[in-house]
């Protein structure tokens, strides 16, 4: 069983319009229809791509919320500040630090808290 019917449609695709011989015809063609799909693909491959990128950026946030001792790297990560200005904050006994040794400077997880809280 075949049908006359003829539906005038714009293609979501390249926008001309067209004669659809169905009620679901979404593109003029199978040209559009492929190039759209190539862009769907391509959409949900950067997307996948995007959350990944942010999942490695966060996750060491994560890792940084369960040590007790950080580096100053780290407590300058953490802190979303420079490791000079963490430097200088610890030299202005602003936020308490230990030197082990010679480069060996360990901030403890409670005094960076206790900074935040103070603030």
């Amino acid at each position: 069983m075949s049908s006359n019917i003829k539906v005038s449609r714009i293609c979501q695709n390249c926008n001309i319009e067209f004669v659809a011989r169905t009620t679901v015809t979404k593109y003029c063609g199978p040209v559009c229809a492929k190039r759209a799909y190539k862009t769907r693909q391509r959409k949900k491959k950067v997307k996948s791509s995007y959350e990944e990128t942010l999942k490695h950026k966060l996750q060491p946030y994560e890792v940084l919320a369960v040590k007790d001792f950080l580096t100053v790297r780290e407590a300058s990560s953490l802190l979303n500040i420079s490791t000079r200005t963490t430097y200088r904050l610890i030299k202005e006994e602003i936020l308490e630090a230990v030197n082990l040794s010679n480069r060996l400077i360990r901030i403890k997880r409670s005094s960076i808290d206790k900074l935040l809280t103070s603030i």
